[in-house]
């Protein structure tokens, strides 16, 4: 009988359920436990705190939740493969160890390192690597000495490698998001780097799954044919050495897995769905056979892949100036019309002492917020909360709009309140850069310990 290997994910970004492991490992009929804490923003704000306190720049949450299930893990025998390692996958490592050494534990952590190019980014230029912006063609240069955070998203066999090794944790920075689930693939049924079909068919497994519980009902459309959102159960795919695999979730939890929630993950964003490009392969998303086989089963097969690219896509994160926001809640008669009225008086008087901005937002909570324009408003609701928000290169600016808010309870139309928490301060923007750096520049280390 043909070997079934069973890999979950509890983790569909930094913030998510912290309960949703926790389930899965003490539910648990799993052979690996995939954690995904990683977005471009998240590197950012990792790297800012590893330059003020250089034992940071990991996903903590991640140390408290093995704190919290390593009996567990160790007496299943689940490995567990997460990006928590961030910018710093040592000190995640150390972490951890201390944490082992709490319970008196024994377990092998594997390290990923050499996708946080940051400190290259001068070297890497100088090698021929433009780092240019894949959508704006615009050169790195116009933007370096913004840059907060550049991240390789390497491939999935240094994951393969660590597991090869015996690492029952591996931590690595910014691998794909599929190649989580990917990597032990490889590692448990030998797959090599030219295996495109099943390169193929492990990303899309990855790649239903990397956003947690978006499979399994989660952010469902059909949103009223779910039962039980309190306890969803997140998802585990069920994958055979010929690549196919099944989507499910265990028994006894709430959700959903059917044909169109594994239809709608597998949309998220997708780009060209015959080139879906991953470091390790290219992925024919057209190719795929989906059969829904009832109760919360869904097969996935006959996946095809191509050559992967010689380049690795490159994760840049830079300050763009900053912004606040700030929100006020208007009631009476008329309350529409007045919350206009209050958002032209505060821009008014932000014009009057010289605060232009380079864009501002105003919007109507319950009336045009979302879609703006394509809905008549309720005919003269009771209430409504006007949320103004600006942005700006000029900090300075951006902080004087958060004092024009409060005053207008008193000198401004009667019926409005709803302020608090203080003045909305400026915030840093930060945005993001793409960009391709050639495979043959990057180098990756895996330690195990």
């Amino acid at each position: 009988m043909d070997r079934v290997l069973r890999v979950a994910n509890g983790q569909g970004f930094w913030g998510d359920s912290v309960e949703a492991p926790v389930q899965l490992i003490r539910g648990g009929g799993i052979d690996f436990l995939t954690m995904d804490y990683l977005a471009e923003v998240t590197l950012s704000i990792m790297q800012r705190q590893k330059l003020k306190r250089p034992e940071t720049g990991y996903a903590r949450d991640f140390v408290e939740l093995v704190d919290r299930v390593l009996p567990d893990l160790l007496e299943k025998k689940i490995r567990v493969i997460s990006n928590a390692g961030g910018v710093n996958a040592p000190a995640c490592s150390k972490a951890l160890k201390d944490v082992a050494a709490k319970h008196k534990a024994d377990i092998r952590i594997g390290t990923i390192e050499g996708d946080d190019i940051l400190h290259r980014l001068d070297e890497l230029i100088a090698a021929g690597a433009p780092l240019a912006n894949m959508e704006t063609g615009e050169e790195l240069a116009t933007i370096r000495d913004r840059v907060t955070a550049a991240n390789v998203y390497i491939d999935s066999f240094c994951i393969a490698e660590a597991l090869d090794k015996g690492a029952q944790i591996v931590l690595a920075g910014r691998v794909s998001d599929p190649g989580l689930a990917l990597g032990p693939m490889i590692h448990a049924f030998g797959w090599g780097r030219e295996d495109w079909d099943l390169l193929a068919a492990g990303t899309v497994a990855g790649h239903v799954t990397e956003c947690g519980a978006q499979c399994s009902g989660g952010n469902y459309s059909r949103w009223w044919q779910v039962k039980d959102y309190a306890g969803i159960g997140y998802p585990v795919v069920e994958v055979l050495q010929d690549g196919s695999f099944v989507v499910t979730k265990q028994p006894g939890t709430g959700g959903l897995v059917n044909r169109w929630s594994v239809c709608e993950q597998l949309l998220y964003e997708m780009g060209d769905p015959q080139h879906y490009i991953s470091p390790d392969t290219m992925v024919d998303f057209t190719s795929l056979s989906l059969e829904d086989l009832g109760k919360d089963r869904v097969r996935i097969s006959k996946i095809k892949g191509a050559p992967a690219t010689d380049s690795y896509k490159v994760s840049i994160s830079y300050l763009a100036g900053y912004k606040a926001s700030g929100q006020l809640t208007v009631c009476g008669p008329r309350a529409v019309e007045k919350a206009r009225a209050v958002a032209g008086i505060i821009w008014k008087r932000l014009e009057d002492v010289g605060c232009s901005y380079e864009e501002t937002n105003s919007e109507l909570l319950g009336i045009d917020s979302c879609h703006p324009g394509i809905a008549a408003p309720p005919a003269d609701p009771p209430e409504v909360v006007l949320r103004l928000s600006c942005r700006d290169t000029d900090r300075a600016k951006v902080d004087r709009f958060g004092k024009e808010l409060a005053p207008v309870i008193t000198n401004g139309p009667s019926g409005i309140t709803g302020f608090a928490g203080g003045r909305p301060k400026a915030q840093e923007i930060v945005a993001y850069w793409p960009a391709l750096v050639p495979k043959e520049l990057i180098q990756t280390r895996v330690t195990v310990e």
